[in-house]
C-alpha cells in the first residue's frame, strides 16, 4: 500500500478539530504541511499564507484545484464524538467540524488518493476565509485552472452559485450645536430615520429604474417587485449598527450606519456605494450631506457568482455524489475563482438543520460517514476529469 492509501481521514479530522485556529492558523497550517510531507508531497506557503501542493501527470491535460480554508470563527469548541452505540455515534462535534475541517479532510484525502492519467491537481488552502479573504484574493491573481472544487458544508449537494457579501457605512454629515437650541444645528441622528427607510426601498427603486431603462411603464410597485435572480433570489441590504453623537447636550454633527449587503449578479461591490449614495441623497433633510463607503476597501469581498449547471465539473461531481445541484446558502471564497473557470462548492455537513445554526454555532457537528463519502465523490470526479 502507498502512503496515500493509508491516509486516515478520521485521525486527521480529529487532530484538525482539536487544533484551535480561530486566533492563529499557524499550528493548523503546520499540521497540514506536515501531513502532506508524510505522504510525500512538498507543500509551499505563499506570501499570503496559503498552503499549496500539486500533483502532475503531464503538462497537456486540464488543471483542477481543490480549495478550502483552515481558519475558524471563535470561540474554540472542543472535539467530541457521540457514543458509538447510539444512533448519533457517527457525529463529531467541535469548532471547525464542518466549517471547514470536515471538507478539508475530504479534499485532502481526494488529493492524496486520486490516480491521475493527465493534467495537474492542486490543493490550495487559505488562512483567512472567515475574515479578510486576502488568501483567496492572492490566489485569484496568481492561480489559474480549468475547474475549482471549494470545500464548504453543503450536505453533499453540488452548489453552483452564491450571493456576494460586503459591508459598508453610510455617514450622515450635519452640523453641531448646543442642545438647548437645536434649531441652530442639523441633527445627523434625526436624519438616520429617513435614510434607513430609504435603504429599505433601495432595491425597489433599482428595479423601477431598470424597468424604465428597458422602456417598461413605471407604475408604483410593492416590495415583491424587487428584482430576483433566477437562481439566487433577491439581494438584501441590512442596517446592522448605528452610532453618532459626542455629548448628551450637543446636537450630533455626524451619524454612521453600518450595513451588510448580500448581492446577486450582475451587481459588484465596486459599483454599489455610488449607486446607493445617489439613492439616499434624495431622502436627506436640507443642509445635510452623506457619503457611502465600503468597510475594509483594501481587502477582497466575495462577489455573487453562478456557474453553468451543465458544466462538465458540475455534472460529474453531481453524478458521483448523487447530490442536488443548487445555490449555496452563504458567501464563499468560491467567488474569487468563478471568473476564471467553472467553480462548485461541495462538502460534508450543513450550515443549519431543523434545530437551527450548525456552522459557527456551539453545536457545530459533522457526520464522519459524510466526510468519507465526500472524499470518495471528489476522488472519483478527479479521476474522471484527469
Amino acid at each position: 500500500m502507498t502512503d496515500a492509501e493509508t491516509f486516515d481521514i478520521d485521525a486527521f479530522h480529529r487532530e484538525a478539530v482539536q487544533t484551535p485556529s480561530h486566533d492563529s492558523v499557524d499550528e493548523m497550517r503546520d499540521l497540514l504541511v506536515d501531513t502532506l510531507a508524510d505522504d510525500g508531497h512538498e507543500a509551499t506557503v505563499d506570501e499570503a499564507g496559503n498552503v499549496l501542493a500539486s500533483r502532475e501527470a503531464n503538462e497537456d491535460g486540464p488543471h483542477l484545484v481543490l480549495n478550502t480554508h483552515i481558519d475558524t470563527v471563535p470561540p474554540h469548541v472542543p472535539y467530541e464524538v457521540a457514543d458509538a452505540s447510539s444512533p448519533g455515534g457517527d457525529v463529531v462535534r467541535g469548532r471547525g467540524a464542518c466549517d471547514a475541517k470536515g471538507p478539508l479532510a475530504a479534499l485532502l484525502a481526494a488529493f492524496l488518493r486520486a490516480e491521475l492519467s493527465t493534467g495537474r491537481l492542486t490543493l490550495a488552502v487559505t488562512p483567512d476565509e472567515e475574515t479578510h479573504q486576502t488568501g483567496a484574493g492572492h490566489l485569484e491573481e496568481t492561480l489559474s485552472a480549468d475547474g475549482y472544487v471549494v470545500g464548504e458544508p453543503t450536505d453533499l449537494d453540488v452548489c453552483t452559485a452564491a450571493r456576494g457579501q460586503f459591508e459598508g457605512r453610510v455617514t450622515i454629515h450635519g452640523e453641531s450645536a448646543h442642545a438647548s437650541d437645536p434649531a441652530d444645528g442639523a441633527n445627523a441622528i434625526r436624519a438616520a430615520a429617513p435614510i434607513m427607510q430609504a435603504m429599505e426601498s433601495y432595491d425597489e427603486r433599482e428595479a423601477l429604474s431598470a424597468a424604465e431603462s428597458d422602456g417598461e411603464h413605471s407604475e408604483p410597485r410593492d416590495a415583491t417587485a424587487t428584482p430576483a435572480h433566477e437562481t439566487l433570489g433577491r439581494p438584501t441590504l441590512t442596517p446592522s449598527m448605528i452610532e453618532g453623537g459626542e455629548a448628551p447636550n450637543q446636537v450630533p454633527a455626524e451619524c454612521t450606519i453600518t450595513f451588510d449587503r448580500r448581492s446577486v449578479p450582475p451587481e459588484t461591490s465596486d459599483e454599489f456605494p455610488e449607486r446607493l449614495e445617489a439613492h439616499l441623497r434624495q431622502w436627506l433633510p436640507e443642509g445635510m450631506s452623506l457619503d457611502v463607503s465600503l468597510v475594509r476597501p483594501d481587502t477582497p469581498f466575495p462577489e455573487a457568482f453562478e456557474t453553468d449547471r451543465e458544466a462538465t465539473l458540475v455534472q460529474t461531481l453531481a453524478a458521483e455524489s448523487s447530490g442536488a445541484i443548487r445555490p449555496f446558502g452563504a458567501a464563499t471564497e468560491a467567488a474569487h475563482f468563478a471568473p476564471d473557470a467553472p467553480t462548485v462548492v461541495f462538502g460534508p455537513g450543513v450550515l443549519a438543520d431543523e434545530e437551527g445554526a450548525v456552522a459557527h454555532s456551539d453545536r457545530e457537528y459533522v457526520r464522519r460517514s459524510e466526510i468519507h463519502e465526500a472524499a470518495r465523490a471528489v476522488e472519483a470526479t478527479v479521476e474522471r476529469l484527469l
